[in-house]
């Protein structure tokens, strides 16, 4: 994504809520920055997909008398969802899992994608990859992001002639916010013990270490002698801070940069199934159609119209 692209941003809100009810959607809007979705949930449980983007949940209008329970991260979270109660899920957590024990009328679900994150990061000299040092969080009380997220779905709602200015200014406040006070080294549980601030700094380096080489081969021992550790030791802290294996965060990750050119149209698939690190384009097609529902082709077509 480009600072003039006016590409609409997608969302994997459809595939990860089957049951619930859409009641408004950006789509259409043109927005290239954020995309939202107001959904009415009822009880249900969520499929395991992949997050295209980094997402923030807001209980527009909640239940006092509800659960949302959710896995992810090597953690389990466990959430009153009261109105105005805010749910953060990093595009790092593949495997989030969640359940829902009574109907949400009302819940805005915000996708801000990664190059938003690369945008901040290149315009203040962030280090390492911004987008995924964010908390898997639940429970949130935030003013600030509450009052955002009101604005935004008001803007998708009655759309105003500056609407698409606004959202672009709302989704970087969005993200700067969520860097400022919901960032770690990559979701290794809160800070308390210099042990677990160890496996932060470890983890850091690794995430780092990945968005830097991800065009290159990334071997399992490379990533183990970045993080200081033994393989088994590695594979299990790893595995249990972002809730997937090395591999699989690497293959992701890889997917969602395959997603982005894609979507840019400027290269053949084929050289972008190379680019992801797969022998060949049908292996490509084949863990792309398992990711998204969709072949690359088709995934290209639907970014056109």
């Amino acid at each position: 994504m480009t600072r003039n692209s006016s590409m609409e941003l997608q969302t994997h809100g459809a595939r990860k809520y089957p049951a619930s009810a859409l009641l408004q959607s950006s789509a259409g809007l043109g927005w290239s920055t954020l995309s939202a979705e107001l959904r009415s949930h009822g009880i249900s449980e969520t499929p395991v997909v992949l997050p295209l983007h980094m997402e923030l949940t807001l209980a527009v209008c909640g239940n006092d008398d509800g659960l949302v329970s959710r896995t992810g991260a090597g953690q389990r979270q466990q959430t009153i969802p009261t109105t105005g109660t805010i749910w953060m899920t990093p595009i790092a957590v593949g495997d989030n899992e969640i359940s829902i024990s009574a109907a949400l009328p009302k819940m805005l679900h915000l996708y801000l994608p990664t190059a938003l994150f690369g945008r901040l990061s290149d315009d203040f000299n962030l280090p390492g990859a911004p987008a995924h040092s964010i908390r898997y969080a639940a429970g949130i009380r935030d003013e600030m992001i509450g009052q955002i997220g009101l604005s935004v779905l008001s803007e998708m709602g009655n759309e105003t002639a500056v609407g698409r200015m606004y959202v672009e200014t709302a989704s970087l406040m969005l993200a700067a916010r969520v860097l400022q006070k919901y960032s770690d080294s990559g979701s290794c549980m809160p800070i308390g013990t210099a042990s677990q601030s160890a496996c932060q700094v470890r983890l850091r380096r690794v995430l780092d270490y990945i968005a830097t080489h991800i065009a290159d081969e990334i071997a399992l021992s490379d990533l183990a002698e970045v993080a200081g550790l033994s393989l088994f030791h590695f594979t299990r802290m790893f595995t249990r801070a972002i809730g997937v294996s090395p591999h699989r965060y690497v293959s992701r990750l890889r997917l969602e940069n395959a997603m982005t050119e894609i979507a840019a149209g400027k290269l053949p698939l084929v050289q972008i199934a190379l680019n992801a690190r797969f022998s060949s384009q049908a292996s490509f097609t084949r863990a792309f159609r398992r990711a998204t529902g969709k072949t690359p082709g088709e995934y290209r077509r639907c970014r056109r119209s």
